[in-house]
């Protein structure tokens, strides 16, 4: 009798055992309407869960908070949010003012009156797609947001998993501030607006990015004119050129309305490209002047300045000039 007991003892403590929750991890799983929101006891005092267990997850990070516990995996011991399951009503929000990561667990989210994710905090973000995995977001309507992905500093794409975006208010993908791909695939199926829409620069070091059917730009990188403006800098440390660079990886764009990349500085793509050409690339955007090499469109639709149009047996020389294409209009530059 003493071992019966001893043994249904030692299955109800197996039965109740709460999962060990890794430091400095938030793990958050999304089922429908509800949502269940883990925290680290050892950053539970930094973290204040506002939206109980409802699927529009509201999260405050203290302003307290300065990183604890570093580990090899973890060096700026900053709070991790490991977000997966499904909901088709859901959301993601965060607050802070420290760095943070945002790791997608095969995470399925819809959120129909606003952003999927939105990350209010002003720092280094980094959303890391986990490896072998494949997440999808979507948004709805909401014009105080810019993107399905809205992110308030700077934001570092990552991880060697799947990621695939679907925004129907405005861009699929905001930074306010600087953004760069690494590693992991982004598939952007839908824009209102800009698949990606980022200020100061933009960089690919790796990984693919597919961007189809925006409403207007693929990729559009502005400066911030709330800092002072700078050229290329090394290693991009406080960049704020409005360049679009792409050191590796692939990177194809198509089904655009606007341009495939527009940047208020230079655009340099040395990784494979597809689904775009040169001429669909608009350089110094902010003085409305677009750089290309070799115009695709026909003499006949080729303008001087004063607006007279250029017969197609006209010699090209150097210079701007007015291309229409349909109902739009916009000056080129032959070189």
């Amino acid at each position: 009798m003493k071992r019966t007991l001893l043994l249904i003892t030692a299955l109800l403590a197996t039965m109740t055992a709460v999962k060990a929750i890794d430091k400095n991890t938030v793990e958050i799983t999304y089922n429908g309407t509800t949502a269940t929101v883990s925290i680290a006891p050892n950053i539970s005092s930094y973290v204040t869960v506002q939206s109980g267990t409802s699927s529009h997850v509201k999260i405050v990070q203290s302003d307290n908070f300065a990183g604890v516990d570093k580990n090899t995996d973890n060096e700026d011991g900053e709070i991790i949010y490991v977000l997966a399951g499904s909901s088709t009503d859901g959301e993601f929000y965060m607050e802070g003012s420290y760095k943070a990561t945002v790791e997608l667990n095969g995470l399925t989210l819809t959120n129909p009156s606003g952003p999927a994710l939105a990350i209010m905090d002003g720092k280094r973000i980094e959303v890391s797609a986990k490896k072998g995995t494949y997440s999808t977001i979507t948004d709805g309507a909401n014009d105080t947001y810019n993107g399905c992905l809205h992110c308030k500093g700077h934001l570092k794409l990552k991880g060697k998993g799947v990621l695939n975006v679907q925004g129907n208010a405005k861009h699929a993908i905001y930074s306010k501030e600087y953004m760069e791909v690494k590693n992991c695939t982004v598939n952007i199926t839908a824009a209102a607006k800009d698949g990606i829409h980022c200020k100061e620069y933009f960089l690919q070091e790796s990984g693919t990015i597919n961007i189809s059917g925006t409403a207007d730009d693929g990729i559009q990188v502005e400066v911030d004119n709330s800092i002072t403006k700078t050229g290329q800098l090394t290693d991009h440390e406080d960049e704020n050129s409005g360049n679009c660079y792409q050191t590796g990886g692939t990177l194809s764009i198509s089904k655009f309305a606007g341009a495939a990349i527009k940047a208020d500085g230079t655009v340099k793509l040395s990784g494979k490209t597809s689904g775009f050409s040169s001429s669909d690339v608009v350089e110094n955007a902010a003085n409305g002047v677009q750089a290309i090499t070799t115009p695709t469109a026909t003499a006949a639709t080729l303008y001087d300045l004063n607006g007279r149009l250029l017969p197609a047996t006209t010699t090209r020389t150097k210079g701007i000039y007015l291309q229409k294409n349909g109902r739009q209009a916009r000056k080129v530059i032959i070189n």
